[in-house]
């Protein structure tokens, strides 16, 4: 299941569980929409995977299974991986 995280890695916007533009790879390194689109061109800088948007848990579903509170940053900064 998915932890579905509260913020992006790279700029600390906050992402809520039915948020739109949260991104994800495949280890569910978590960006929003702005970071993927602009500075990471896409391209997870942790793995090197693609991004793409986090499904939505419904509402009634996050009571049983709630979202991850905890927050993750990436304190070198945020540029894609050298390919």
């Amino acid at each position: 299941m998915l932890e579905l995280r509260p913020n992006c890695e790279c700029c600390d916007k906050d992402l809520p569980p039915d948020s739109t533009e949260a991104r994800i790879c495949t280890y569910e390194c978590t960006f929003c929409a702005d970071c993927v689109d602009g500075v990471l061109k896409g391209v997870c800088p942790n793995c090197g995977g693609n991004l793409v948007a986090r499904p939505i848990r419904p509402a009634a579903m996050l009571v049983k299974n709630p979202a991850s509170t905890k927050r993750v940053l990436k304190a070198e900064g945020c540029a894609p991986k050298a390919a």
